[in-house]
């Protein structure tokens, strides 16, 4: 038999039982959807979790109060035991630093702010003129924060995009009073909208004067200290001189914690990486289970066909020709199956990225050609074994058979 009579054998073979092939395609599309729309998954989730931190600035090093014991970067970096709180004046000397080009303290908290009967609970942040170009914001209106000393306590305000629509409409309101807490601020501006990042919605949130927010909160400390070096290569200078300045301030104790955004990154994208992979192997299962029903139904099919496979041998077909035949038609079903799964892949990742719209849930190359891959190894490896007892029958005893 030629190679062209081994395919159009197959192909005879497999859609002459429409019923039985519909089943081992769908059981292959099935696995390998699992695979396309899991990894989307997992890969939007990397890919989301990089865009967020890559939102802060290449050159950002954020310094929190307390010492993690890790080592490393992870969720418990956030939450850090605090033997000394830092300060205004540990915010100020850092920009002594050669290294730093800009500072941004943070004193956060929540407060109602309130405007012409409108009323609603906002996050407060409390910083400085150059923490919209430490974080890479955009003004919509008026101007951010003046730049002033940072114990002055001015009573100006800038809001988030939606802020501005639920206390003033389709009003301008810059130059407009609004009371947070049981103080009056005048709106200087109103910010660009940037939505979620780093789990606060920037939209949602009053920036007042750092001092006027500690004043608010009855407070004389900071939530964080963020940081410019001045440029991305002098990153681990900058974070050397900021941890000398502040331990010399702390009575020599190295009580804060650094973390850069390579840092950051690095960390989430292996386990974000690793957890891709890691469901994706869980999808190949199902890749397994639907090659063991393509093995057990061919199976099936070896003493349906056995007649068939006699007339093939008495007609001068050998072993070899006719394990071919069975190879092809179990390639044919995985190629079908792993085309209909990249199909409903790509309808379940369209899905999700409709669901979640921030989520880039976009199916990897690898994750389409190991699906592919994988749907023709397992419909091969589990079709060996029909394709030899095909191979094994006497043409005399099949051609006997009914």
């Amino acid at each position: 038999m030629t190679s062209s009579d081994t395919l159009r054998f197959a192909w005879r073979a497999a859609t002459a039982y429409r019923l039985r092939t519909g089943l081992m395609v769908l059981a292959m599309a099935i696995g390998v959807a699992a695979v396309v729309v899991l990894t989307a998954l997992g890969d939007g989730a990397r890919r989301y979790v990089v865009g967020e931190f890559s939102a802060l600035g290449s050159n950002l090093v954020i310094v929190l109060p307390g010492r993690t014991q890790t080592g490393g970067v992870n969720a418990g970096s956030f939450i850090t035991s605090t033997p000394r709180d830092l300060t205004l004046e540990d915010a100020a000397a850092l920009l002594r630093a050669p290294q730093i080009s800009l500072i941004a303290p943070l004193a956060v908290g929540n407060s109602e702010i309130a405007h012409g009967g409108r009323l609603r609970e906002a996050m407060v942040v409390g910083t400085t003129a150059d923490f919209i170009a430490v974080r890479k914001m955009g003004m919509a209106q008026g101007r951010f924060l003046p730049a002033e000393d940072l114990r002055r306590a001015s009573s100006v305000a800038v809001i988030g995009a939606t802020l501005r629509a639920e206390l003033f409409g389709a009003d301008s309101p810059v130059g407009r009073m609004v009371r947070i807490g049981d103080r009056r601020f005048r709106v200087i501006g109103v910010l660009a909208p940037a939505g979620q990042g780093l789990g606060m919605n920037s939209d949602e949130q009053v920036f007042v004067p750092v001092a006027a927010a500690q004043a608010m909160f009855n407070s004389n400390t900071l939530f964080r200290i963020l940081a410019e070096a001045r440029s991305r290569d002098r990153i681990p200078a900058a974070k050397t001189q900021i941890l000398e300045i502040l331990k010399t301030r702390h009575d020599g104790e190295e009580d804060v914690t650094l973390i850069t955004q390579d840092a950051v990154l690095g960390t989430f994208d292996r386990i974000l990486g690793a957890l891709t992979l890691s469901v994706a192997g869980i999808a190949a299962i199902s890749l397994c289970v639907a090659g063991i029903l393509v093995m057990n139904v061919m199976l099936v099919a070896i003493t349906q066909r056995t007649a068939e496979i006699g007339l093939l041998k008495a007609l001068g077909a050998t072993d070899h020709d006719i394990r071919m035949s069975f190879l092809a038609e179990a390639a044919l079903l995985s190629l079908g199956g792993a085309a209909a799964g990249i199909a409903l892949g790509h309808a379940g990742a369209w899905g999700l990225r409709l669901l979640y719209p921030v989520l880039p849930a976009w199916p990897p190359d690898w994750a389409v050609a190991a699906g592919i891959g994988t749907a023709l190894a397992t419909g091969l490896l589990f079709g060996v074994l029909p394709a030899r007892r095909a191979a094994s029958l006497d043409p005399v005893q099949a051609l006997t058979r009914r």
